[in-house]
């Protein structure tokens, strides 16, 4: 395969694409400011309807319920996903979907005038399920329209568009800004913006030339997109290798989710996908950001919401470096650095939240733990998970994968939410030697059954995996391209 350069057409598409990624990290992030606010709405609201103030109990429930339904929402959106791209394409898809946004705005906008709870919960639910829908189709769609040698660089956007997005919410939150009891409606329904703005850009992105070619036959229109995309006039290799796997599709079964799990040579893969997702949301990100305020607090931090924008800053930096790192390091080297990294930074939190309250320097070494997690998060389990998925499988049973991906996501995001608080009561700061041993235990399956992917087409990586399923089946038999032997191709990488 070829070194193809970054074109103003391929940047355009990824951009807009990532408009998704945005909407994620936004409508995750621009709940936890306006909390108190919108606590109240929701006591003074039912005061008005039931003619006495509702119990703790049943504010607390609906607060919660409000957050949850978010997430209970993504993993109905993210298993969804193959429904929607195997029959409208994954552009079309992306474009379709925003309509849900534009519901949920309104729903979220309009809940404080309509003096409406329902409102904002089945809101923050249609948010949920577009936001699922959105981890499915931007990365997929991103790994089907990048050059091999750029497939990591431009994977990690997918990231980089979520943790800005969080970012925006942390700042549109500020008390000064939209955090205030008369404009937090608006700080929800902001979301319905970048959804009008990618609408209208979107028509101008092309197809996916691999949804065009293996499920449409469509090879004119494919040759001529990646020769755009690509700044190259000569794809045909390319083309080759698209029409290679469509051969391949035709001559097995459609894959479904259960198909996933019974055939030998996606069973391999589909728990790599799996485990990754785990790594990344019970690592203990959400649990730093849930603590951190409360952390900075205690080491004398006048604002803590500043600190916690500072967080969000270095998440977005160091994004941005991973972005860079991805095709040079590769994807397997960089999780593994990611993955220790945090695990040492959470036994020192543990240490320095245990004698911070005899030695006072303890906060400000744990305010810089959180720090360097927080870089080692997003050099390795933020964006990796996300993109590797669409790597380890052909197009045929890629959307069913990437279904099980961001449903594993949302799960274990949504039990990680329900349950920390709960174990952060009963353990206090030991709460963080449980991350650190699931991150040791994801620490050692990355380094003996993740493959390295970069540099490697789909058909290659699909190849080693099959040759792995029939070595399984068969002792006897080597495989034509080991797993061991996903070692990235010695070829120059364009710049981004």
């Amino acid at each position: 395969m070829g070194t193809y350069k970054v074109t103003p057409s391929l940047v355009f598409a990824i951009t807009i694409a990532a408009i998704g990624s945005f909407q994620f990290g936004y409508n995750t992030g621009v709940i936890n400011a306006p909390e108190m606010i919108i606590t109240e709405f929701i006591n003074s609201t039912l005061s008005q309807k039931l003619g006495n103030p509702p119990s703790k109990e049943l504010l607390t429930t609906l607060w919660s319920l409000s957050v949850a339904i978010f997430s209970v929402g993504g993993m109905l959106g993210s298993f969804s996903v193959g429904l929607f791209v195997n029959r409208f394409g994954r552009r079309n898809s992306m474009l379709m979907v925003n309509v849900l946004v534009v519901v949920s705005g309104c729903l979220m906008g309009f809940c404080k005038m309509a003096k409406s709870v329902e409102m904002l919960i089945l809101g923050r639910l249609i948010t949920g399920i577009f936001c699922g829908l959105c981890t499915g189709f931007v990365p997929m769609y991103i790994g089907e329209v990048s050059p091999t040698n750029l497939r990591g660089a431009f994977g990690a956007l997918h990231q980089l568009g979520i943790v800005i997005g969080i970012l925006v919410a942390q700042i549109f939150g500020l008390k000064f800004i939209l955090g205030t009891e008369e404009h937090w409606p608006l700080l929800l329904a902001f979301t319905i913006l970048p959804a009008i703005l990618q609408s209208i850009a979107l028509p101008f992105c092309p197809k996916s030339p691999r949804f065009l070619l293996i499920n449409r036959k469509e090879e004119e229109s494919a040759t001529k997109i990646l020769q755009r995309l690509w700044g190259a006039q000569d794809v045909s290799q390319d083309i080759q290798e698209m029409k290679d796997e469509s051969v391949r599709m035709s001559q097995e079964k459609k894959a479904t989710v259960l198909e996933l799990f019974r055939s030998h040579k996606y069973q391999q893969p589909i728990m790599i996908a799996i485990m990754l997702q785990l790594s990344q949301q019970l690592s203990g990100i959400n649990a730093v950001f849930y603590y951190s305020t409360g952390i900075f607090e205690d080491a004398g931090v006048q604002e803590p919401i500043y600190a916690t924008i500072g967080a969000g800053v270095v998440n977005t930096i160091f994004t941005v470096v991973s972005v860079f790192l991805v095709d040079r390091a590769g994807r397997r080297s960089l999780h593994l650095i990611g993955l220790g990294g945090m695990a040492v930074c959470s036994i020192i939190m543990t240490i320095s939240l245990l004698l911070k309250s005899s030695y006072g320097f303890m906060s400000y070494i744990c305010i810089v733990a959180i720090l360097i997690y927080v870089a080692f998060f997003e050099i390795g389990p933020g964006p990796i998970p996300w993109f590797i998925v669409a790597e380890l499988f052909s197009q045929g049973p890629r959307p069913a994968a990437m279904a099980v991906a961001g449903c594993s996501n949302w799960t274990s995001n949504f039990l990680v939410g329900l349950l920390f608080p709960l174990a952060a009561a009963a353990l206090g700061a030991y709460v963080f030697i449980i991350f650190a041993v699931f991150l040791i235990i994801f620490l050692l399956f990355t380094f003996f059954k993740v493959p390295e992917t970069r540099g490697r087409t789909f058909e290659e990586i699909t190849r080693a995996f099959e040759g792995h399923a029939d070595d399984a089946q068969e002792p006897g038999k080597s495989s034509a391209l080991e797993l061991n032997s996903l070692q990235p191709e010695k070829e120059p990488v364009a710049g981004v």
